[in-house]
């Protein structure tokens, strides 16, 4: 297949897959990488605009193949959407989509990582950005109700719930994690993220365990069971 296509980000220098998951410092990362990725890598655009982030090699078709085996009913109206609009893939496309729109020898050898993050502090972080869009939930409660999530484990597993990824840093111990991996795949780097994007959303600056009631705690220990289990998270 043609690799110019476009995902998060891809290198085919280092070797490695970046899957883009959501309130865990992903475009921060994301501005890093572009700087290291070359010409023949893949990086999707992000919006807002960021400076230092180049987009490249995001545009293309793909053989539909392997996604149509794997979805039962035929292909569904989000990939057959993409595959019109030459768009295999999306700022946060799942593992699962990755897989099926690459070759099996890119991914099978190349490294897959993401980043997770503990589920209590990443919705009452996640609250805080909804706060900030159109019709606004009225409170954490009703945030909490709506069931609008921010679940990552769809985005670095499979319908199954097997994990597809690598590794999953933990947001907690992002730098000392994500640099030692970059280590050792050889990826030349700073030492330290340059970029602070997206993450002045939160006023309200208290710990996450003064915050939640047990109920809204046991919500999300319900709704993010999966990555709590895999992660070893506590509240």
């Amino acid at each position: 297949m043609n690799l110019s296509v476009s995902i998060m980000i891809i290198s085919h220098k280092y070797r490695f897959i970046f899957i883009k998951t959501r309130k865990t410092a992903g475009t921060s990362i994301e501005v890093m990488l572009s700087s290291l990725c070359d010409e023949s890598d893949v990086c999707t655009p992000i919006y807002p605009p960021e400076i230092g982030h180049v987009s490249r090699n995001y545009k293309g078709r793909w053989s539909l193949g392997n996604e149509i085996s794997r979805q039962r009913n035929g292909l569904n109206l989000k990939s057959a959407t993409d595959w019109l609009k030459s768009r295999p893939f999306r700022n946060h496309s799942s593992a699962e989509d990755v897989k099926s729109r690459v070759s099996v020898s890119i991914w099978n050898s190349y490294t897959k990582f993401c980043v997770d993050r503990n589920p209590w502090d990443k919705t009452l972080s996640h609250f805080h950005m909804c706060k900030q869009r159109s019709n606004p939930p009225k409170s954490f409660t009703e945030y909490l109700s709506a069931k609008e999530l921010c679940l990552n484990y769809p985005l670095y597993s499979d319908r199954h719930g097997k994990v597809l990824v690598d590794r999953v840093l933990r947001y907690e111990n992002l730098e000392s994690e994500l640099f030692a991996l970059l280590d050792e795949l050889g990826v030349p780097h700073l030492g330290a993220l340059q970029v602070n994007a997206k993450g002045n959303y939160r006023k309200d600056r208290r710990h996450y365990r003064e915050v939640y009631s047990d109920k809204q705690r046991a919500i999300v220990e319900q709704e993010f069971a999966p990555e709590i289990a895999l992660l070893g998270y506590q509240f």
